[in-house]
């Protein structure tokens, strides 16, 4: 394989968000950090989860094929996460409400007082790669050609294959670790990522990122963090 080949193997598309960028109308449709604007009536949130982040994926230019029957995606936190981010699944301190319908919804315009809220705005991507440091993302037949290459031809990963890295907000594509990637095993494929955002004024430990991984079939999620 030549570079250009490995790049068509390994890159995948994925929705990143900028945060704010335009001037927001709060109403159906627009993505948030720092605030959930929408949710059921009956719902019931505990006092100590706090909004995160408002994904609607229906508007999105991509969305994974595990996340293609939802429209909406609500995410509260528990901040006892930060007490909490060396375990192997966080998943008991975020509530996350998976919608199907909008026409269920109502109004609740609920505001992080943690995170300074923004709207989040879409942009499409076809070129996610995974950190080198990530080798369960990386095929062994992709990963023996990259190192041949790298003896052969002096190429380098970061400098002749990727050619960016995203590691903002991320639905879709490859979760960007920053320390050794971790798998969970091919039922909970990575869906998307919160991270850090300076804007957003939302640090986790030191420009972190949460992944969610998702089980379709069991409709069953698994929360990992990782920061430098």
């Amino acid at each position: 394989m030549n570079i250009s080949q490995i790049k068509d193997a390994l890159f995948k598309q994925a929705t990143i968000f900028q945060t704010g960028g335009f001037r927001p109308t709060e109403e159906l449709g627009e993505s948030w950090i720092g605030k959930v604007l929408w949710g059921k009536k009956e719902e019931i949130i505990p006092t100590n989860f706090k909004p995160l982040c408002t994904l609607f994926l229906n508007e999105l230019p991509y969305v994974p094929e595990e996340l293609s029957s939802y429209q909406l995606l609500t995410i509260y936190m528990d901040y006892d996460v930060f007490n909490h981010l060396n375990e192997d699944n966080l998943v008991s301190f975020f509530k996350i409400n998976c919608y199907t319908n909008l026409d269920e919804l109502q109004k609740i315009n609920e505001q992080s007082t943690k995170i300074k809220p923004f709207p989040l705005t879409p942009f499409f991507i076809d070129n996610d790669a995974p950190a080198w440091e990530d080798s369960y993302s990386i095929s062994p037949e992709i990963e023996d050609e990259i190192l041949r290459l790298e003896f052969e031809a002096s190429m380098e990963y970061y400098d002749d294959i990727v050619e960016k890295v995203y590691s903002s907000h991320k639905v879709g594509g490859y979760p960007s670790f920053t320390q050794g990637g971790v798998s969970y095993g091919e039922d909970y494929p990575f869906v998307f990522q919160v991270s850090s955002d300076e804007k957003a004024q939302f640090n986790i430990v030191d420009n972190g990122s949460f992944y969610f991984l998702y089980n379709q079939e069991k409709e069953d999620w698994i929360v990992y963090c990782d920061f430098y």
